[in-house]
């Protein structure tokens, strides 16, 4: 009976651990989180905006034998983050979306506990623009961990909904092929505007942050110039890709200015031989990869391996997540996806915690934008970092003070600065200056 009584409150406690844990914002990291992952100092603010494309080709007529797509209104559903000024009583934001489950299933339903107030007054400005796009039938509620938190620290953030079709019929894929940078650009061009008249954002300093697909399109938006004449040009039908190509008369419509940095998350167009031999030679704003190098879904080694070897005019940081996959761009697991495992690994690494992938993301994302796009030359040091392999770095006797400090970055300690000793394992960090002749 005592035994049965143990194993009873036992179980109690844990659930009630496992519920608080659900329960806690995605984008507030945990205890292991390295410096920088941390929440920043403003309140959050979130509103729904509604953008009209008047010249996005029509995807209804890809199908049009021996024509090109005709233009079409295209309604664009964008999820605004922003500094806010504290609001007393106001209670937070909770997502609710859905995803793709496993054929037959309809979608899957979750919802995710966020520490946003909706329609909150935003606390002054300018701000840097990022611009954020998602993987292929993503949604951006599902990147909060990283909307959030950039808000919390000085950014207004513009998360897409690309509004993709299901990722289980491949037939939508060139749509998205050739909607993905024009979503981005479209939306950038739009908030640049609007948002740089009203003094929220700084139209001069803008990042662009992309997921899976949403990596294919800010790597494009970014300056890289898609090759129609291979794989690429031969999936998007009627030559529907050829005016937004290297050398197409429509060029400027999937390209923004105004970049100061991109980040691409287990970037797609590897595969497809997106941009060809050259048309990575085109990004020339600095560029932060991050990648498992087992990803089975878009392939490591002609994926972000390739782009940092071959992004030679950008300044470039590759992080990689030894033994890690796919899914390290959305949030951890809500509780209604951990009961089926294809629902389940639309958020969850195989062999990583999902909290310890956000928080080292958090971490490296912040040095990376404070460095390029705030200028703030100090953040240097946390991307510079002494020893490629985190798990090299050694912090000699007698040790931190006290456990839990943090790595201060200077000789003779080699832990990457910021992170916990004993806590910086698993992961590399590789950097490369731009070669001569880059902007």
């Amino acid at each position: 009976m005592r035994a049965l009584l143990t194993s009873i409150v036992l179980a109690t406690a844990l659930a009630g651990a496992s519920s608080a844990l659900a329960a806690d914002p995605p984008s507030r990291p945990g205890v292991d989180a390295p410096e920088l992952a941390r929440l920043g100092s403003f309140p959050v603010g979130v509103r729904t905006l509604t953008l009209i494309d008047r010249e996005n080709p029509d995807g209804h007529s890809f199908g049009a034998a021996g024509s090109a797509p005709t233009a079409g209104e295209r309604h664009l559903t964008v999820e605004l983050w922003y500094p806010a000024e504290a609001t007393a009583g106001s209670s937070p934001v909770t997502y609710t979306a859905t995803l793709p489950s496993e054929p037959p299933a309809p979608p899957a339903r979750f919802s995710i506990p966020g520490l946003a107030i909706r329609d909150a007054k935003p606390a002054g400005g300018p701000y840097p623009l990022v611009v954020v796009s998602h993987g292929y039938s993503n949604t951006p509620v599902a990147m909060s961990w990283l909307t959030e938190n950039l808000a919390s620290k000085g950014y207004v953030v513009a998360a897409i909904e690309h509004d993709d079709p299901p990722i289980t019929d491949r037939t939508g894929y060139p749509e998205v092929l050739l909607r993905r940078p024009l979503d981005i650009a479209f939306v950038a061009r739009s908030l640049q505007a609007s948002l740089g008249a009203s003094g929220l954002v700084a139209p001069e300093r803008v990042a662009l942050i992309g997921y899976s697909m949403g990596g294919y399109g800010v790597l494009t938006s970014g300056g890289a110039t898609l090759d129609a004449t291979g794989a690429l040009g031969r999936m998007v039908p009627n030559g529907a890709m050829v005016p937004y190509a290297r050398g197409g008369a429509k060029l400027g419509a999937v390209q923004v200015q105004g970049v100061r940095a991109i980040v691409a998350l287990a970037p797609a167009g590897g595969r497809d031989h997106a941009w060809g031999t050259e048309g990575l030679l085109g990004l020339t704003a600095p560029l932060l990869l991050i990648a498992g190098d087992n990803d089975l879904t878009v392939d490591y080694r002609s994926g972000a391996r390739a782009f940092f070897d071959e992004a030679t005019r950008a300044t470039r940081y590759l992080l990689t997540y030894h033994n890690g996959g796919h899914a390290i761009g959305l949030n951890s697991a809500p509780e209604s996806m951990r009961s089926n495992l294809w629902d389940f690994s639309w958020f969850e690494d195989p062999v990583w915690r999902k909290d310890k992938i956000i928080a080292i993301n958090l971490h490296v994302i912040t040095a990376f934008l404070d460095r390029y796009v705030k200028d703030e030359a100090s953040r240097a040091a946390y991307l510079e970092v002494p020893v490629a392999e985190a798990q090299a770095g050694h912090w000699p006797p007698p040790g931190p003070a006290r456990f839990g400090e943090t790595s201060p970055g200077t000789a003779p300690i080699t832990v990457w600065k910021g992170f916990h000793d004993r806590f910086a394992a698993g992961v590399s960090l590789e950097q490369r200056a731009a070669s001569a002749g880059s902007n």
